[in-house]
């Protein structure tokens, strides 16, 4: 018996503890083309944590692990929604693909947090709408802090009432009242910024009191740290003053990257503590430098930064993670091999085909734009190189008769190895290559040797992807010239000389 009750205890402790959301719902309307993505949104430089199919009737379904409790973005056909959502609840979502995201309706264990969301949400806009702040940002200091007190007590009453009429948990109503905090000091830092012009009063400096005020709104600073994007901005823009004296002084011959720059303006910043510097230099480095077509040198460059100026493993993780995806393997070494399978079932590995150079492409069915737009293309890049270039056309669908169809139907015609990653964006060749929903079609060159030769191109036309082509083949593909432009705006050009002489 209490072997059974010890084994029943251990079930229910595995159960509470899992951070796996299932999901499930439809859009009437939708379309097998769209994808949903889940994204956590407090986080620094995150990806989707799963990519879901919807079926003809606008159905979809699957699971994902959640880092933590709080809020994750839902992305739909372009568009976004926020929602709360815990570890272990089941998430149902239905409404009309074409009311996305102002209309949607949730059920299952997400739907009270949700719906307390959704409540005290509507409450702020009427209360916020009626608020001036172009006469907010006039007033003496004084009047202004009064004013942002009452605003403050006014709107957490309204999330104190919201809470009870929903019942939300404590954790989402914390939350809300983090988020109204920074939303709070945002608007401090505006009435600082703006007074002085506002004003015609160019001289003035916030008071202690004024001070006082911020670290009231910031006292749980780490929590606040930890899950609210509009906190860390706040702290940026409280710095940003300072950082452009700084960068003015130490720019240099202005190559540095912003990120540089700003982790060295840190280093100057002794009364900051290390883990607001991780958040904010991360935020930095993913918002500005780690992007599409960075150089090698400074992904170099990026990498020293993340090694030696974050100290928080977490942070740190997840920069790497996305470098790796924007930029993919390094250049100059061996390519991941990953198994994958051709159509008849047969095993193929990229190591396979080393007779040439190989331009790889990472593709999916639900790809926009990529039967129109880049296959056409292909077909005269393949053309062009196939006497000293092979290809391999990777497919990332949900199903292999997805994949099936999606390369007979797209492909044919064109000289290549059609193969298949088993899983789609789950597969071991995605994770190899750090592949996301986001970053197809791509394209990556593997030498003869099977090692990488070149960082990922999204356009089969880059320049520097031609360049590329060119090196590992020996070829030199014709360059298209830019046609010149005649001037033709009569408001612009000169009048003719006939007509001038005449006046």
């Amino acid at each position: 018996m209490n072997k059974y009750f010890l084994m029943l205890f251990a079930a229910f402790f595995a159960m509470s503890c899992s951070k796996k959301v299932e999901v499930k719902g439809n859009f009437a309307g939708g379309s097998p083309l769209e994808r949903i993505e889940f994204i956590e949104a407090s986080g620094i430089a995150t990806l989707p944590l799963v990519n879901l199919g919807v079926d003809s009737k606008g159905s979809f379904s699957g699971s994902f692990e959640a880092p933590k409790n709080g809020m994750y973005v839902m992305t739909y056909a372009g568009k976004n929604a926020m929602i709360y959502l815990k570890g272990g609840q089941e998430l149902n979502i239905s409404g009309a693909a074409a009311n996305f995201p102002q209309q949607f309706t949730i059920t299952g264990d997400a739907k009270k947090n949700n719906d307390f969301l959704r409540e005290v949400q509507k409450s702020i806009q009427n209360y916020t709408s009626k608020l001036n702040v172009g006469e907010l940002v006039t007033k003496k200091e004084a009047d202004f802090i009064t004013s942002v007190k009452k605003i403050h007590a006014d709107l957490d009453q309204q999330i104190d009432a919201a809470a009870k009429q929903t019942s939300a948990d404590s954790e989402v109503k914390q939350w809300k009242k983090d988020e109204l905090n920074a939303s709070v000091l945002g608007l401090m830092t505006q009435y600082e910024s703006s007074h002085p012009q506002a004003t015609q009063n160019p001289s003035y400096k916030a008071s202690k009191a004024f001070r006082d005020a911020e670290a009231t709104f910031a006292k749980d600073h780490k929590r606040m740290l930890e899950s609210q994007p509009l906190y860390r901005n706040y702290l940026l823009s409280r710095m940003s003053p300072d950082f452009q004296k700084f960068a003015e002084k130490n720019s240099g011959n202005g190559t540095a990257l912003s990120s540089e720059l700003f982790a060295k303006f840190l280093d100057t910043q002794k009364d900051t503590d290390q883990l607001t510097k991780d958040y904010l230099l991360a935020y930095v480095l993913s918002s500005s430098d780690i992007a599409p077509g960075v150089t090698p040198e400074n992904a170099a460059k990026i990498s020293t930064i993340i090694k030696d100026k974050i100290k928080d493993s977490a942070i740190k993780k997840d920069l790497e993670k996305i470098q790796f995806v924007i930029s993919g393997p390094k250049i100059g070494e061996a390519a991941p091999a990953p198994k994958l399978v051709k159509a008849d079932g047969s095993a193929f590995k990229l190591s396979d085909a080393k007779a040439k150079p190989t331009l790889v492409m990472f593709y999916a069915s639900w790809n926009p734009y990529i039967a129109e737009g880049t296959v056409p293309v292909l077909r005269e890049v393949a053309n062009f190189y196939k006497s000293k270039l092979d290809f391999t056309f990777i497919n990332l669908d949900d199903t292999k008769d997805q994949f099936a169809k999606t390369s007979k139907a797209m492909l044919s015609g064109i000289t290549a190895n059609n193969v298949y990653g088993v899983n789609g964006l789950q597969s071991d060749v995605a994770k190899d290559y750090g592949i996301y929903g986001f970053k197809m079609p791509s394209f990556i060159l593997i030498d003869k040797n099977g090692k990488i030769a070149s960082r990922f191109f999204f356009n089969l036309g880059d320049p520097d992807l031609i360049t590329a082509l060119d090196k590992v083949t020996g070829l030199q593909a014709p360059r298209v010239q830019e046609p010149q432009i005649q001037l033709e705006n009569e408001l612009l050009s000169p009048p003719p000389a006939d007509e001038s002489s005449t006046k």
